[in-house]
C-alpha cells in the first residue's frame, strides 16, 4: 500500500493506492494518529487506486469516522471503486460514511 498525503487549508488529502489489509492498515493507521496529534483536520480519502480493503481496513476507517465525529470535522471518501463500494454496501457502512 501506498499514501500520497496533500493539505489544503484545514482538509487533508490522503491517496491510499493498493491494498489496505491487516498488514497495511497500521501504517494508515499511524499516519492518521500522527496528523491528530497536530490538530483536528477534515479527512478526504482517496481510493480510486484502492484495490482491496479488509476488516482491519474498515476498522480504520470507522475509526477515523468516530474521530471526525467527536471533534466536529469530517471524513469524506472518493473515487471510490466498485469493489471496495461493494464492500462497504455488505458490511453497512454506507450509510454511515461520506461517499463522494
Amino acid at each position: 500500500m501506498n499514501i500520497s498525503k496533500t493539505q489544503t487549508g484545514d482538509s487533508i488529502t490522503l491517496v491510499i493506492s493498493g491494498r489496505l489489509d491487516s498488514i497495511t492498515c497500521v501504517q494508515l493507521s499511524n499516519e492518521i494518529d500522527s496528523i491528530n496529534k497536530t490538530g483536528n483536520f477534515n479527512f478526504v480519502f482517496d481510493f480510486e487506486t484502492l484495490d482491496y480493503i479488509s476488516s482491519a481496513g474498515l476498522r480504520v476507517i470507522l475509526t477515523t469516522q468516530k474521530h471526525a465525529n467527536a471533534t466536529n470535522t469530517k471524513l469524506e471518501i472518493r473515487n471510490i471503486t466498485d469493489s471496495v463500494r461493494e464492500v462497504f454496501d455488505m458490511t453497512g457502512l454506507l450509510p454511515i460514511l461520506t461517499i463522494v
